[in-house]
């Protein structure tokens, strides 16, 4: 994660910012810090394996720092997570693939189309973002109010499997279904889409 800034800084949800576009604030459960979270431009998707399948990579875990699982599944041989690691957009070289709770704000913030949503599990259940993410039902969250975000954008969403960092097993990693909203868990060495997310600890 990057250097502290300050926390006199307002932004809104879809505010151009820090390379991206700001969409939201995540609180570390572990030390009560908050990060603003940037998710990329669309031009900056990637697309591939999350990893190895039946290997479990250690320190990919975290529902809330997408940096340090990144980092983890890099140095664990993961093609996808490597060409992240060497992105530099708009002067900041510190993205990641978005650990599960980061990559949930993408979806209720930015929310590409007007499908229902997936109601029938924890799918929205965020207790780190700030503030914390209900679930959601079929009619909430709606389609986003920003028009670059929305479906035939620029910047949009598409209506398909995106994966996050967190790690579920040795054989699978934890995604979200831009359709409908829908986080579920899938094999590992499927190819699946990533949009990029940067974080900015708040002091």
């Amino acid at each position: 994660m990057s250097a502290a800034t300050p926390a006199e800084i307002t932004l809104q949800i879809g505010q151009p910012y820090g390379g991206g576009y700001f969409n939201g604030i995540v609180r570390d459960p572990d030390t009560g810090l908050e990060y603003r979270t940037i998710t990329a431009g669309a031009e900056h998707e990637l697309v591939g394996p999350w990893g190895e399948y039946g290997v479990k990579i250690e320190g990919a875990d975290s529902f809330t720092d997408g940096r340090a699982n990144t980092e983890a599944m890099a140095a664990a041989g993961s093609p996808l997570a490597q060409k992240v690691l060497a992105l530099n957009i708009g002067g900041h070289s510190d993205w990641a693939i978005p650990a599960r709770d980061q990559q949930e704000l993408q979806y209720r913030h930015f929310k590409p189309t007007t499908e229902e949503n997936w109601a029938g599990r924890r799918d929205g259940d965020n207790p780190n973002s700030v503030p914390p993410g209900l679930l959601y039902s079929e009619e909430d969250p709606v389609q986003t109010v920003h028009e670059a975000f929305q479906a035939g954008g620029a910047e949009a969403f598409r209506d398909t499997w995106y994966w996050s960092s967190t790690q579920r097993s040795a054989y699978s990693a934890f995604f979200l279904y831009f359709e409908g909203g829908i986080q579920l868990d899938d094999a590992k060495h499927h190819e699946l889409r990533v949009r990029p997310v940067r974080s900015e600890l708040i002091q």
